[in-house]
């Protein structure tokens, strides 16, 4: 199954494009914005990502507008709906931009107040949290499961390299989740979102210092049942979660949805070109994300991201979900990751095909019928229901 490619010779321009499609974007409105950039799209990646960043700027200041209109005419819903939709846009140009690109720091404060707008014209029963943590706080996105007991479970899910809570929250997952009696909170973790923009806290391999606290709180939080919270992770997040559920045994299960088994060898193998990147200015925006120094600092500190030794800490649930024809993270690492779940006294693997797709990177290709796979395996294991 091939992934849609609105840019037929830019992966990683398209990618983006399937990831806003994922989460409430519209093909008109995506049409609108890009065709303008289907020539620029075949120089590479990097060249062109200002022109991107204007035409997807441009499509969420006219939502904007339209919003406005409906607000003044007292309809609420559909000026949420059109923000929810212009915060997606503005989110999906900020990620691509190299991080010293002055204006994505605007655009991403104008996401942030868009979203959160749109929330409380929708009603739609996100709450934003913030979680103490060193000199700032780790926020997240917390939906609660509708009809659900007065201590809920809950599923944390953690972000890859370059995605956000407010990439993931619009994503069916949410609603998967939450029909199925399970609340969710999405995490801007170290060097993702929040914490790396507005914070400088920047990503680490030995996750479990922000894990912890972070269970810390939620043991803290009267409806939520303490010993029900699972731990899920997409892409490089698929790195995070084992290494925080293998130590902070607290967490009752983890899930990732995409291996990221061993992730040094992922750097060395992109050094080669070989398999494909997620953003632009790949180079800059993992140095970015870890605080190196330069390429020197940010390989060595690559080289503690595997999870060799890790996994076999895990004595909890573990589901490893992998699509077959992933063009990041090759899928013997799926395998590995699996293969050391030897203490988990329930550990499955997943591998996502062409039959129902979602074969490629987290999905993205199809995260409907993957998305549901995972949410059925944590309810069943968290106590929800999945009828």
């Amino acid at each position: 199954m091939s992934m849609f490619q609105y840019f037929p010779t830019n992966y990683v321009w398209s990618l983006a494009v399937c990831g806003a499609l994922e989460a409430g974007a519209k093909i008109g409105e995506i049409d609108e914005a890009c065709r303008p950039l289907l020539e620029i799209a075949r120089q590479g990646d990097d060249p062109g990502t200002e022109a991107f960043f204007h035409a997807w700027q441009s499509m969420a200041d006219k939502l904007i507008v339209l919003a406005g209109e409906d607000e003044a005419r007292g309809r609420n819903f559909s000026a949420g709906e059109k923000l929810q939709r212009a915060a997606l846009y503005l989110q999906t140009a900020e990620r691509l931009q190299a991080h010293d690109f002055e204006p994505r720091k605007r655009m991403y404060r104008q996401m942030l107040d868009c979203f959160q707008r749109a929330q409380g014209l929708l009603k739609s029963g996100c709450t934003r949290i913030e979680i103490p943590y060193r000199h700032a706080h780790i926020a997240g996105l917390l939906v609660r499961a509708p009809g659900a007991p007065a201590k809920t479970p809950l599923l944390v899910m953690l972000n890859g390299l370059d995605s956000t809570k407010e990439m993931l929250y619009p994503n069916a997952f949410t609603q998967q989740m939450t029909q199925r009696g399970v609340s969710v909170l999405y995490l801007d973790q170290p060097g993702s979102g929040e914490a790396l923009r507005l914070h400088d806290l920047h990503a680490t391999h030995d996750c479990e210092r922000w894990a912890t606290p972070v269970m810390d709180w939620l043991q803290a939080q009267a409806d939520i049942d303490g010993t029900r919270i699972g731990l899920a992770g997409v892409s490089l997040g698929g790195y995070y979660c084992p290494r925080a559920v293998a130590f902070e045994p607290r967490f009752a299960l983890g899930a990732v949805w995409g291996a990221n088994h061993d992730w040094r060898d992922v750097q060395k193998r992109r050094l080669n070109r070989e398999g494909e990147n997620p953003v632009p200015h790949y180079w800059a925006h993992v140095q970015w994300v870890f605080g190196a120094t330069g390429m020197d600092d940010f390989m060595a500190k690559a080289e503690d991201m595997h999870l060799d030794g890790a996994m076999e800490r895990i004595r909890v649930p573990f589901l490893v979900t992998h699509g077959e024809q992933d063009r990041q993270i090759p899928l013997h690492w799926a395998q590995r990751s699996y293969d050391q779940l030897v203490n988990s006294p329930d550990r499955e693997l997943k591998v996502f095909t062409d039959r129902e797709g979602g074969v490629h990177h987290v999905s993205l290709d199809n995260m409907a019928n993957a998305g549901a796979y995972i949410a059925d395996w944590v309810a069943e294991r968290l106590g929800g229901h999945v009828a």
